[in-house]
């Protein structure tokens, strides 16, 4: 059961480096789709966010089977819950990565706008906090997965 729980957290660890790799593709497109404006290529946009997707809904499949392994096959309930609370983590970084650029463009939009930046550097402070929650959860998880040794 301990090299299980050792490779699910390797495998979830790995997953997490493809999600961060997601989440910059995101941003490096979102900031290519931002320098086209004001006419935005949104059509271009449109297809990195759903090739991003299409990646994200892979990864989260096998987040859920790891879950449902841990929880099941190995008994092993308290890393499944690991599990649940990094997906509901991933989702409100997810959320407010969206929000954040919607804010961007409202900005780059509303140059007169003095709000549109406290409104971005409140999303990235979110963000932030978000991140270390997630960071924290992966910890608790690793831990948790060792405990067995």
């Amino acid at each position: 059961v301990d090299k299980i729980n050792c490779t699910a957290y390797q495998k979830k660890s790995l997953l997490n480096t493809y999600t961060e790799e997601g989440d910059k593709r995101v941003s490096l497109g979102h900031e290519a789709y931002l320098r086209t404006g004001p006419q935005y290529d949104f059509d271009h946009y449109r297809q990195l966010v759903h090739e991003i997707t299409q990646a994200f809904c892979g990864i989260s499949k096998e987040v859920l089977e790891i879950k449902g392994k841990l929880h099941h096959d190995f008994d092993r309930p308290d890393l499944s819950e690991h599990i649940e609370k990094l997906q509901s983590k991933e989702k409100q970084k997810l959320e407010l990565t969206a929000k954040l650029q919607l804010a961007r463009q409202r900005a780059q939009d509303h140059p007169e706008d003095e709000g549109c930046q406290e409104n971005i550097q409140e999303i990235k402070h979110e963000i932030i906090k978000t991140k270390e929650a997630l960071s924290e959860i992966m910890q608790d998880f690793k831990y948790d997965s060792e405990e067995c040794d």
